[in-house]
């Protein structure tokens, strides 16, 4: 792995992984505003509670070494919600500047996806 994908790679991974620990918390913990959004878009709010707790989860999984399979499920499940966050305010009427750090967040998962080093990468999706 050249010098710069490594940089580009740990760059946008911790921004993630900050990103995602505390939207994670804070829907968790059911705060920061995250209630009057969910309420919003038509969804309970215990479900808040579920996808914070998957948010810190998958961040744990992309973080520590090994595991290929794993970081997978964990780049998958990010970018699941992140999509369907992203539709989900479009699809509701709001405007398109709502479902922008959403699509922020889209591109920074496909980003740390493709940039991951050979050793976060199963053998059939190593490029």
């Amino acid at each position: 792995m050249s010098k710069r994908n490594k940089i580009i790679y740990w760059t946008v991974t911790i921004f993630l992984a900050i990103a995602m620990t505390a939207g994670g918390t804070q829907q968790m913990l059911q705060t920061g505003g995250y209630n009057k959004t969910v309420t919003n878009l038509g969804y309970p709010l215990y479900l808040l509670s579920i996808i914070g707790i998957w948010k810190i989860l998958g961040v744990i999984t992309i973080l520590i070494p090994k595991f290929p399979l794993l970081k997978e499920w964990a780049y998958a499940g990010f970018f699941f919600a992140m999509s369907g966050a992203a539709i989900s305010h479009l699809a509701v009427g709001q405007p398109f500047t709502e479902a922008m750090p959403s699509l922020f967040l889209l591109l920074i998962i496909v980003l740390s996806w493709y940039f991951r080093p050979l050793d976060r990468k199963t053998r059939s999706t190593s490029h």
